[in-house]
């Protein structure tokens, strides 16, 4: 049993001497090219003799393999130095007849660590890499793969390499489950796994999670899932990195019978796996059995596990339990001390990490699960998405976030002892880079990753503009879209380089960079657009008085349509429908549920929501249809006007939608992300998913705040009276300066408003800040908690 007291203490009590350290070493790769270089042409590559573990074979096959697919050579293996030629050796520290690189910093004594060193030698160039054990050996290659420069028929190296790394973190890994909700995962062969896997490898990642019990059969599946993670962790086996399998209880075990065929499933998995490293089981997200029931499982289960992998260790998350049963298995393990269990694991829904590392014997690991793979009705939300961003590109569409990650993995690493990513497809693919390399320094320099990255999966020359470029992508998702005006430079870099480099057109990373960029800039020119479209119709129906109710509605709706009759950018919209194309052809990215056959709207459909309008054109559609059905025409027009100015009340009153980032004038917003990436600290707009995506609502009831921090209003009419309106669900316990205001409506449903009058000469000095006293709803599903998502603060004629 492997013992965690000192990572613990490493991790609790010296975590900014890391950051120190890191910062240092972070010297040896500020650049994938380290000054003077030297032409690699034929070389060879010196292994140790006779039967090497598998994880340093691989290094030399990796090496080979992966350079010759990027420049032409075919190098060649030896086990010892040839008299002439350039040479790159992959050693153990332990080898005979060691080759010695003078200058070389000195290899650290901790698993996996590893140092390269290059000389001049004979008029030949030797670059050695060295590794602490064979995985060392194997990481090592994978960085020099990173840091070589390609051309067609050469390769080049720095003349001075000269660095050293180690881990800060033994769990570096990420979930590739095959099953039929990831969004690409489930079309792979197993070639794609054993390809995808050597690249997380390159990149340090030491562990890949699979989801064996794989439920509902995907029309993808070019191998039974059984058969597919038997041969995942195979290939695991093959890198020499560790295989955990993810094994949710989602049957009764109350229930004895169906108890005793979930114990027989596992068993039968643990025999057929050729190896299994650590089996994770989450207490919730799926499955709802207390930890009561859950803990005597794994109890039954370990000495199963043990029969056919004497090494494999079992951890438990809390997901989902309430405080009460969290107590309990904190409990267990401090009164139990099971010798079978590696430890817990925070995911979504578990207590916080501090909670949970401080209640844990020091003995036990605590090994996060990030979920790196979604935006919004997750984890680790965007923080202020824009509106337009969450109806078209949705929940799981390609997310390069590196500083946004990066920020996240440095505020909550302190409490654990690694990771393995949440991720349902390739989607996700630089944000696994990102973290992978962090759980080596995380004081990493981040562009320096996304250069190696854009390095290693493009070209060498256009390494820095490629990497600024998925830089780019993530500045796309900050602030109001209409003023981020760096959404169209960003689409014109990647169309700059496309053109330049047809060769990679081909590349699914190169799709999926492109895609986005195409993406964002179409959906900003769509809402620009159609805002524009939505203005003029609201002008025509302020008119219907003089040109009469059904003219008026036939007329502004002629203009929406606008938005389906004259689209904007279709040179655009192809090119994204064609990049969809290219993706299901080249990764099996399933960018449609009806013509790729996603497994639902929210599974990275983002060609279904190509077209969704970005205004309320549905909505005002159902609602003529409704006010043609009036008999009055008073009120008839009086509905006409409400719809034209719903979010223009008139002189000296304000409207904001308070969950929507480019209409929110007067919502006092919390804590940044810079100081509060997990968004404990302020609240963060919440994105409804109805009928699918579809839903005909107005869009200001889809987005809401939980309580807004405040609204603040300055320079008011302080002689003036005014009433603050509502709409959300549920309850609103609003306060005008501290003072509770009592409803005189006080409707509860969507889109139903609450009016609050404010008393007189309660806004002094013209300012005014409502506040929301908050209530607990804990008892209850999250869907159903209260929340507002318009504000009007209507100064009265």
């Amino acid at each position: 049993m492997k013992s965690y007291l000192h990572l613990f203490i490493t991790y609790a009590r010296y975590a900014a001497l890391l950051l120190l350290l890191t910062g240092v070493f972070a010297l040896f790769t500020a650049s994938p090219v380290y000054g003077q270089q030297v032409t690699l042409t034929k070389v060879t590559v010196v292994t140790g003799k006779g039967r090497l573990p598998e994880s340093e074979a691989m290094a030399a096959k990796i090496l080979i393999e992966e350079v010759a697919k990027r420049t032409g050579l075919r190098w060649e293996i030896a086990t010892q130095l040839p008299a002439a030629g350039d040479v790159i050796v992959l050693q153990q520290a332990g080898a005979k007849n060691k080759v010695n690189v003078p200058g070389a910093p000195p290899l650290s004594l901790q698993a996996e660590a590893y140092r390269i060193g290059s000389m001049q030698e004979k008029g030949r160039t030797v670059v050695c890499i060295e590794g602490r054990d064979s995985r060392g050996v194997l990481f090592g290659a994978g960085h020099l793969l990173r840091l070589l420069q390609y051309q067609k028929n050469s390769v080049g190296v720095a003349a001075n390499l000269s660095l050293a790394e180690w881990p800060e973190v033994p769990v570096r890994g990420h979930q590739l489950g095959y099953r039929n909700t990831a969004n690409s995962y489930d079309g792979w062969t197993p070639e794609q796994y054993d390809q995808y896997i050597r690249e997380l490898v390159i990149f340090g990642a030491n562990s890949v999670e699979t989801i064996p019990f794989a439920g509902k059969p995907s029309p993808h599946f070019k191998v039974a899932p059984e058969k597919m993670n038997i041969l995942i962790s195979g290939i695991c086996k093959r890198y020499g990195i560790d295989y955990w399998a993810w094994t949710p209880v989602e049957t009764d075990l109350s229930d004895a019978a169906k108890r005793a065929a979930y114990i027989v499933e596992c068993e039968t998995l643990y025999k057929q796996t050729p190896k299994i490293d650590d089996v994770f089981f989450p207490g919730g997200d799926p499955g709802k059995n207390p930890p009561e029931l859950m803990m005597p499982l794994l109890e039954t289960l370990a000495p199963i596990l043990k029969k056919y992998h004497p090494q494999a260790r079992i951890w438990l998350s809390l997901q989902g339990f309430t405080p009460a049963q969290s107590q309990f298995v904190y409990q267990y393990m401090n009164t139990k001390l099971p010798a079978w269990m590696g430890g817990l694991v925070c995911g979504p829904s578990s207590p916080p990490f501090e909670e949970t590392r401080a209640a844990l014997p020091a003995r036990y690991g605590l090994r996060n699960y990030p979920d790196i793979t979604h935006t919004v009705r997750c984890d680790y939300p965007v923080a202020w998405w824009d509106p337009a961003f969450n109806f078209t590109l949705g929940r799981e569409p390609v997310n390069p976030q590196p500083y946004y990650y990066a920020n996240i993995y440095r505020h909550t690493v302190g409490f654990t002892n690694g990771f393995i990513s949440y991720s349902d497809g390739a989607h996700d693919d630089i944000n696994k880079a990102v973290w992978s390399q962090l759980g080596w320094h995380a004081g990493a320099d981040v562009r320096n990753i996304v250069l190696q990255y854009a390095n290693f999966f493009f070209a060498s020359d256009i390494a820095a503009t490629a990497a600024d470029g998925i830089l780019a992508l993530e500045k796309n998702w900050e602030g109001p879209i209409v003023a981020n005006g760096s959404i169209p430079a960003t689409l014109q870099l990647w169309q700059n380089i496309a053109q330049k480099h047809l060769e990679l057109s081909g590349n699914w990373r190169w799709q999926m960079c492109l895609l986005r960029a195409y993406y964002d800039a179409y959906v900003r020119e769509r809402y620009i657009y159609e805002s524009a479209l939505e203005q003029r119709a609201n002008a025509v129906l302020l008119k219907a008085k003089e040109t009469g109710v059904v003219p008026a509605m036939a007329a502004a709706e002629k203009i929406l349509q606008e938005a389906v009759t004259a689209p904007v950018k279709p040179e655009w919209h192809q090119k994204i429908i064609e990049l969809c194309e290219a993706l299901y052809n080249s990764v099996q990215l399933q960018t449609s549920v009806a013509k790729y056959k996603a497994s639902g709207s929210e599974r990275g459909a983002v060609l279904d929501f190509l077209d969704r309008p970005l205004n309320n054109r549905w909505w005002l559609e159902d609602e003529f249809k409704r006010i043609g059905q009036l008999t009055d025409k008073e009120r008839q027009l009086k509905a006409l006007d409400t719809l034209a100015t719903w979010e223009n009340p008139g002189p000296g009153s304000f409207y904001d939608n308070v969950a929507n980032v480019s209409k929110s004038p007067h919502v006092v917003r919390g804590e940044g992300i810079n100081t509060d990436p997990l968004m404990r600290k302020s609240d963060n707009p919440g994105f409804d998913w109805w009928d699918g995506g579809m839903s005909r609502k107005r869009l200001s009831w889809m987005m809401s705040l939980r309580w807004p921090t405040g609204l603040l209003y300055e320079q008011l009419d302080s002689t003036a009276t005014y009433t603050v309106q509502v709409t959300g669900y549920g309850e609103s316990l609003l306060k005008a300066n501290g003072q509770r205001l009592q409803p005189t409506i006080y409707g509860k449903g969507i889109g139903e408003r609450k009016v609050f009058p404010i008393p007189a000469g309660l806004i002094r000095e013209g300012k005014l800040l409502l506040t929301w006293d908050t209530i607990d709803e804990e008892h209850i599903n999250w869907r159903q908690h209260s929340r507002v998502s318009e504000v009007w603060l209507i100064k009265e004629k």
